[in-house]
C-alpha cells in the first residue's frame, strides 16, 4: 500500500497523508459475516462514562473475524481484500471448497486468487496457519495463540509480526516486537507472514473533522482544568502542573507497571525493553553514525 498526499487547495489537506486504498474491495462487506455495532459513547451499562473522549463518528458494522482458523484439511481461495474500520490492518474474505466463507486477517503479499490452508502439515507459505512446532526458526508470524485452541491473541495490528527464535521441549520461544521473549506451547497455532497496511503509522489526520468521523472527541488537558477536576489543575498563570504526570485519578502515567498476572511470569524469558532504554539506544546509534562522518 502506498501513501496518498494532496495538493494544498485548503489548509486542512496541506498536511494530510492517507493510505491509498484503490486496490481494495470497493463494495459492501459480506453481510452474513457482519453484525451490528452499537455506539456506547464511552459509557457502561449504568450510563457512567468509563472511557473519556469517545463518541459520535461514522456508523460502522463489525466484521466477524475468525481468529481460530480451525477449518482443517481443505484449501481456501482469497476472494477479496477489504478495508476494516474496526482494526488497523486489512482483512480478506476466503472461500473454502465446500462454499463456506470466513474473514481472516490479511498479511502482506497476499493477492486475490491465492490458495491458503489451515492445520498441521500445511505448506510454509504466506497466509497458511499451522502449529508453532512445524514453523521453522526465524519465520515471521502473526495471529499467534497464547493457549492452544484459544484463538490468536498476539500480533494482530497493521504491519506487525513476531518470530520464533528457538524451541524448548514442548514450548516454542517467541520474540515479540517489543523485545519481550516468552515461551508458548508448541501446539498453539500461528499464521505465516507480516500483517498488511504497514503505512498505517504514517497517516496524518490533517483536520479535526476526520478525528470526529473516527469517533474521537476533543481532549482537554489537565493543566487547563481547575484543581477540583484534575491533579494538574489550578495555579497562578500558566503552570505546567507542578508534579509528575498523572491521570485524573492520581495514577502515574510514566513507567507505572500495570501487569498483574504472576501466574504466567514463568513463561517470560526476557522482559520488554523500557522506553528510555530504547531512546538511549537510538541516540547512541545516531551519535556513532555522526562520528563516522
Amino acid at each position: 500500500m502506498a501513501l496518498k498526499t494532496f495538493k494544498p487547495y485548503t489548509k486542512s489537506v496541506r498536511g494530510t497523508i492517507l493510505v491509498d486504498r484503490k486496490t481494495l474491495w470497493k463494495g459492501k462487506p459480506f453481510k452474513p459475516l457482519t453484525s451490528v455495532k452499537n455506539s456506547s459513547s464511552g459509557r457502561n451499562n449504568l450510563g457512567r462514562i468509563t472511557a473519556r473522549n469517545v463518541g459520535g463518528g461514522h456508523k460502522q458494522k463489525y466484521r466477524n473475524i475468525d481468529f481460530y482458523r480451525k477449518k482443517f484439511g481443505e484449501k481456501a481461495e482469497v476472494e477479496r481484500i477489504e478495508y476494516d474500520p474496526n482494526r488497523s490492518c486489512h482483512i480478506m474474505l476466503v472461500k473454502f471448497s465446500d462454499g463456506e466463507r470466513f474473514y481472516y486477517l490479511a498479511p502482506q503479499e497476499i493477492k486475490v486468487g491465492d490458495k491458503i490452508s489451515n492445520g498441521p502439515n500445511s505448506e510454509i507459505k504466506t497466509g497458511n496457519c499451522l502449529p508453532l512446532s512445524e514453523i521453522p526458526v526465524g519465520i515471521d508470524i502473526h495471529n499467534v495463540e497464547i493457549n492452544p485452541g484459544g484463538g490468536g491473541k498476539i500480533a494482530r495490528s497493521a504491519g506487525t509480526s513476531v518470530s520464533i527464535s528457538g524451541n524448548d521441549g514442548s514450548y516454542s520461544i517467541v520474540k515479540m516486537a517489543s523485545g519481550e521473549v516468552r515461551r508458548i506451547d508448541s501446539r498453539a497455532m500461528a499464521t505465516i507472514g507480516v500483517l498488511s497496511n504497514p503505512d498505517q503509522k504514517n497517516i496524518k489526520i490533517g483536520k479535526a473533522g476526520r478525528s470526529r468521523w473516527l469517533g474521537r472527541r476533543p481532549h482537554t488537558r489537565g493543566v487547563v482544568m481547575n484543581p477540583v477536576d484534575h491533579p494538574h489543575g489550578g495555579g497562578e498563570g500558566r503552570t505546567s502542573g507542578g508534579r509528575d504526570p498523572v491521570t485524573p485519578w492520581g495514577v502515574s502515567t510514566k513507567g507505572k507497571k500495570t501487569r498483574n498476572n504472576k501466574k504466567t511470569d514463568i513463561f517470560i524469558i526476557k522482559r520488554k525493553k523500557k522506553i528510555h532504554q530504547m531512546r538511549m539506544t537510538n541516540l547512541t546509534s545516531h551519535w556513532q553514525k555522526w562520528r563516522r562522518r
